[in-house]
């Protein structure tokens, strides 16, 4: 080791500072671990403050109030939608929301005596790190145990020729000066649909396409038919089973995009969001051992745990799922597991799954599917929100509670809900089934009126109903 390099001596070093890396550190601080955090951007949060989830759930809320403001008041109030409307103007919120989280996630970390080193990371070996700070300073860290959570970038395919004004991908769909006319987005996962939703809802005439058959195909059906046809209503147009050839800009009047059916799509813009791959390729992971997917993941097993022992991985790094709350609870379970400490994994299979699309989209447990694969058959009981008083009150009454019983009709397998509210709504189902609750607990309970979570009731007298004799 280069005798001219400082090398500074840490129980636990955490390379990104998303979700699942800000989670991790904490857990060792508090475990009373000396912990450096090492984050190559200027500022902490990862791409989930700074391009991901707080700033498209920020405009989601805009676009979600303006439009509640005409439906909510009978029309006797009109929201200004439409083409033309300056982006910025939608995101007045935004520079604070994330200023106000970022210094929350600082604060945090400086309460836990967490020191944050800002700079790229490299692995020299399994427990020595080398990082590269902006102006070209070199130290290095030597740590009994690492987290890598990295995070990810967007995908870009062959074919799409991203320049980020015309042809964009989700970190640089929200820079947009004003909103297009006409949008095509490539892709129908998780962050196509919300971005399909939100802009449908703002008056942006949307076309999404995928090679699949409906948009999110991992989730139940009836969500996702839910949220399509709440899509289609806006004007929007889903068009599946088709495989973008190219897309980009003509330089003159907007973006064409070619299918590999022969139909060529027009559009002022494109957003590209199919998929995303791990930030790994910097790090020198080949040099000591840590494999990765086919796919480019990091391979980790159920404790978090690489290829390398000294080595865990956690968040979009190691792949799907993907979302901010698993990676939190994988960065809390991978740094308990590096210092020894009990793990529940009952828990594991409890984390809920949302979509913040319009309409929201949440589920926890087993689907219907899944269930009846398991068990041979289940009891599903539904709570539409047409029979649900607060539903008409708030003007929102598309969506569906569906609990997926046992099939004597008595344990509650799963949860899944669209509508307005199902992020915080799948919460009721989960505490239930993290207690093992029997489904009429859910009958039993007194829920204030009115409230969306009185269809809990609904859903479960509609599972006792269908219980066998």
């Amino acid at each position: 080791m280069s005798a001219d390099v400082d090398v500074t001596e840490v129980d636990f070093a955490v390379i990104g500072s998303g979700p699942g890396g800000q989670k991790a550190a904490i857990c060792a601080a508090k475990a009373g671990k000396k912990v450096v955090l090492v984050e190559r951007e200027h500022r902490s949060g990862g791409a989930c403050v700074h391009h991901g989830t707080i700033p498209s759930k920020t405009l989601r809320e805009t676009a979600l109030a303006l439009r509640s403001l005409e439906r909510r008041t009978g029309g006797v109030l009109k929201a200004s939608l439409g083409a033309g409307l300056e982006v910025s103007s939608l995101m007045t919120r935004l520079n604070d929301v994330v200023r106000e989280h970022q210094t929350y996630i600082e604060e945090q970390l400086r309460r836990n005596e967490i020191v944050v080193w800002h700079g790229h990371a490299r692995f020299v070996t399994d427990t020595v790190l080398e990082v590269v700070a902006p102006n070209g300073d070199r130290r290095r860290l030597r740590t009994k145990h690492t987290v890598l959570a990295s995070g990810s970038r967007p995908r870009t395919p062959p074919g799409v020729e991203i320049d980020h004004e015309h042809v964009l991908d989700s970190d640089s769909v929200l820079s947009m000066t004003y909103l297009p006319r006409t949008l095509v987005i490539l892709g129908a996962g998780v962050i196509a649909s919300e971005y399909a939703s939100i802009f449908a809802a703002l008056g942006v005439r949307v076309t999404m396409v995928d090679p699949g058959a409906r948009p999110m195909s991992f989730l139940d059906s009836e969500l996702t038919d839910a949220f399509l046809a709440s899509f289609v209503a806006t004007g929007s147009r889903f068009t599946p089973k088709r495989k973008v050839l190219s897309a980009r800009y003509d330089g003159v009047a907007g973006c064409e995009v070619r299918l590999d059916d022969g139909e060529t799509l027009f559009a002022d813009k494109v957003l590209c969001a199919l998929g995303r791959i791990a930030n790994v390729d910097r790090l020198g992971l080949d040099a000591i051992g840590v494999k990765t997917t086919a796919r480019g993941f990091v391979e980790a097993d159920a404790d978090l745990r690489t290829s390398v022992p000294s080595i865990s991985a956690v968040g979009d790094v190691i792949g799907p799922p993907s979302l901010a709350s698993s990676a939190m609870e994988q960065g809390r379970r991978a740094a308990r597991h590096a210092l020894g400490l009990h793990t529940d994994k009952s828990a594991i299979a409890m984390i809920p799954f949302c979509a913040y699309t319009i309409p929201e989209i949440a589920s926890v447990g087993l689907s219907s599917a899944e269930a009846i694969e398991k068990n041979g058959s289940a009891i599903i009981g539904r709570a539409p929100y047409s029979e649900i008083a607060r539903a008409h009150v708030s003007a929102s009454g598309d969506g569906l509670i569906k609990l997926v019983a046992s099939p004597d009709g008595r344990r509650l397998l799963g949860v899944q809900v669209v509508g307005e509210g199902a992020s915080e709504l799948v919460h009721v189902g989960q505490m239930a089934m993290i207690g093992n609750c029997d489904v009429d607990v859910l009958i039993e309970a007194t829920f204030n009126f009115p409230t969306l979570a009185e269809g809990y009731r609904i859903a479960a007298l509609d599972v006792v109903r269908q219980r066998p004799t």
